[in-house]
This record gives structure tokens, sequence and C-alpha cells, in this order.
């Protein structure tokens, strides 16, 4: 029983499984052993299947390059949008009762996502994803990184790993840092860990749904690009030391990196913040706004490149007065979302990117109708859903199951960790990979399972 009345309902008889024979104990194992088996997660995690002798997991082949992080800030409902419970009643539905069938027979998303439904057969919706956590913090911390909040050390979140194992050390040579955020930082956890400042995310500020889009540091209000081309090369022509220094080895990395920045700023990397490029037409099927235009950018920047990159969504932390919202907020997600799936699909490009939508946790199926929050829903980490495609993940499925009012995860319970390590998988990064502390530790990219929630480990029923 949780401390809200709930309880989580896992099938316990579910395992990880495991193909093609023994898998033998290696040293990594051997030494995760020693780190975790006076705690006794060593056998009640991984150690435990490899020493009974349980079948091989079947690998998953890497096939996506980059991922897009619909980052839904605050927790939205799953009941209102990829797990509706119109049997469940008023005080469960509220006035959103009424789901909608998909182009995926059998499948039926929220009232509100009409579009989105028209590409349900690209999608692979999670509804049983649980880490039973109502603290956003905490809760964004163990969604981002699949660690629980609290230990000695402060884990980096995924989009600061893939800027490790596939940024500027792994031969990325674009410009555009590897780990972009549209367009304010997420705030409730340290995207970068342990790995430091050379790993956050470059926030790019301004507002894609403006007339123009001012990316903070590549951009000056009002200052045009022509000005900004005459004021370096009144720099280049006074900066004596600068000419006289130019061949210096010493400063080489610094020449370097003042003519890669000098691109970015008047070059055609830049340009991939312009969407003045694209046709007025593809921009309104996005929607002219923050939400649908961040969308447009992100498609931009995983076509030049970009490992990572996160769209921060505000605005679904919705205590008072969630239907009033949703009846604002859906109808523009629908539309960027769906134009995001349909644009990466049409240019080949959604084979080798991963979407991934979803937020810290759910919300509370039961609305709360009382003053002050007057038909609010409250957090919930129990049982809630996300949504991904692309990449090599399977569309048209719907994995998992919570009960009839959306309360407890009935079937299939997935842990952060399964889904993290699923898209670490399918990037080629190796989830038992490591990462040197400062201090010298090396530390695991992800935990061991949790033993509180019995699990199949990752997502390979849809990979």
């Amino acid at each position: 029983m949780k401390d809200d009345g709930t309880t989580m309902k896992p099938n316990t008889d579910e395992t990880l499984s495991r193909e093609d024979g023994p898998l033998p104990l290696s040293r990594r194992d051997l030494l995760r052993g020693g780190l975790y088996g006076s705690a006794g997660l060593f056998l009640s995690g991984l150690g435990a299947e490899r020493l009974l002798g349980a079948p091989r997991a079947r690998a998953i082949a890497p096939k996506a390059k980059s991922i897009i992080q619909i980052w839904m800030w605050g927790g939205p409902s799953h009941i209102d949008t990829f797990d509706p419970k119109p049997k469940a009643g008023h005080d469960y539905c509220g006035s959103l009762d009424n789901p909608i069938a998909t182009n995926v027979d059998g499948v039926r998303i929220g009232e509100l996502l009409p579009l989105t439904a028209k590409h349900a057969d690209k999608l692979a919706i999670l509804r049983s994803m649980t880490h039973g956590v109502n603290g956003h913090e905490t809760a964004s911390y163990i969604t981002q990184t699949g660690w629980k909040a609290g230990g000695r050390v402060v884990h980096p979140g995924i989009g600061a790993v893939v800027a490790k194992f596939k940024g500027y050390e792994a031969g990325y040579e674009g410009l555009i840092p590897p780990y972009i955020v549209l367009t304010g930082p997420q705030g409730r956890f340290s995207e970068s860990g342990f790995l430091g400042s050379r790993y956050k995310p470059f926030a790019t500020g301004g507002d894609p749904g403006r007339p123009k889009f001012l990316v903070e540091g590549i951009a000056a209000p009002g200052i045009t690009l022509k000005r900004q081309k005459v004021r370096r090369d009144l720099l280049d022509r006074v900066n004596t030391f600068a000419k006289r220094r130019r061949g210096d080895p010493k400063l080489a990395e610094f020449f370097r990196a003042q003519e890669q920045a000098y691109d970015l700023i008047l070059g055609d990397a830049g340009k991939v913040f312009d969407l003045e490029q694209e046709k007025p037409e593809l921009r309104e099927r996005y929607g002219k706004n923050t939400f649908g235009q961040s969308c447009l950018v992100a498609r931009r920047l995983v076509e030049k490149g970009v490992p990572y990159v996160t769209i921060n969504y505000r605005g679904w932390d919705t205590h008072k007065q969630h239907f009033e919202t949703m009846r604002r907020k859906l109808p523009e997600m629908d539309r960027g979302l769906s134009a995001l799936i349909e644009d990466l699909h049409e240019r080949g490009l959604l084979d080798s990117t991963i979407v991934w939508w979803g937020g810290e946790f759910g919300r509370t199926p039961k609305v709360l109708w009382n003053p002050p929050w007057n038909g609010g829903r409250s957090h919930f980490g129990y049982a809630f859903t996300s949504v991904v495609a692309g990449g090599g993940f399977e569309g048209g499925k719907v994995v998992g199951a919570t009960d009839e009012r959306g309360m407890s995860v009935v079937d299939r319970p997935i842990h952060p960790r399964d889904l993290l390590g699923t898209m670490y998988s399918l990037m080629g990064i190796d989830p038992e990979s490591t990462l040197r502390h400062p201090q010298g530790d090396r530390i695991p990219i992800l935990p061991p399972p949790d033993p509180e929630i019995p699990t199949k480990g990752f997502l390979r029923e849809i990979v």
C-alpha cells in the first residue's frame, strides 16, 4: 500500500527474457558482485539470473543516430492522452470521456489527439511506466537517469550520456553542440551530473514561435546579419595582436574556436535555426506556436546530425482546472507531435531518429473536484505512459496495461531503466558501460534492476 492509498500490482511472475543458452559471468559481473553483493543486489539483479543459468538475452541492434525527447515538463495525464479509461466514470474522466480510434485496430487514444491518431502505426505506446515517485525533482531524476535520487553520486541524464558517447569524443564534427535543449533547461535535475559542464546541453533561449528565432549567443536582437559581418571585419582590421600571433601553435586552438564561433554565427551552421528557410505551409502544419516550431527546429537539427535534442514543453503540472488546460494544450501538442512524426517519416529520417514523448510521471486518475483544485490532477508516479517512435522501435504497438481506472500497473511494468537501456542500445551505446567519476571511480550509466519493481527488462518485444 502506497502513502496515497493506491497499490501497485505488478505481475510478479514476469522475469527478464533470455534466449540462446546460459550466459557466462564476465569480469564486469564479478566486479559488480563485489560492489553490490553486500547490499544483496547482485543476486537479486543481473547476477542471479546469470548464476542460475538463465538463457541469453537477444541483442538489440543499433539503428538510431539521434533522439528527439519531448519532455512534458510537469507530468502529463495518461488517462487524457494515451491510456483512456472511458468506463471509469466522471470522477476519473471528467469531460474527456470519448476516446477515439487510431489507424491501428483496437488502439484508442484521447479524443483531443485526432492528428496523432492517424500515425499510431508508427508509435509504441508504453502504458505501464512506473517508479512510484511523486516529487518533480526526484521523479525527473529517475526518469532521465534510471537511478533513484539521494545517493552520493549525481548521475548524468540520458542527453549528457549520449553527448559523451556520440559527441566530439566519438568523432562528431558538427559546429552545433551535440546536446541541444529547446528552449530553456529542464531545471529540475542536473542534466550532466558528475560529467560536468562540458556535457550540459546548449539551451537556445529565444522563441521559435516568433517571427524571428533569436538563439542566444548566435543572433543578437536588433542587429542584422550584414551588420554582424561588418563588425567582424572591423575587429579583424584593428586586432593587430591576432594578426601577429595567428601562426603561433600555442594559440592554434584559440583561433580554431574563434573561427568555429564565427561560422556558427555568420556561416552555414547557424542557419539550422533559421525557420524562414522552410515553406510557410510546412510551418503551418507544425503549428505557429513555440512547441510546434520547436518540433520543426528539432527535425532540422537531427537532419544536420545532432545526436540529442530535447524540447522542454512546459505547462503540464495541472493541479488546478486540469480540463481547461487540456482543451487548450492538447490540440497544440497533437499538431506539433503529429507533424514531427510525419515530417521525419517523409524525409526518411524516422528510421534513424527516436522520438520519445513523456514526463516525469502521470497525474492522479481520480479528479480533485473540490476547491481550491476545481477539477485538478496531482502527481502520480505509480502508473503513467510514455510513447516512443522510430529509431528501431516497432510502431503500432501497445506495451503493458493499467487497471480499469488507471490506478496501478497490471501487466508488464516498465521502469525508466528499461526504457533508457533500450534507447541506449538502439543508439549503439552499451547499457552496461561505465563513466569515469572525477574522483576516479567507474560508475555504471544505469543501475542494476530495482528489486521492488519486477520487470521484463529492456523492451525487446518492440525492437
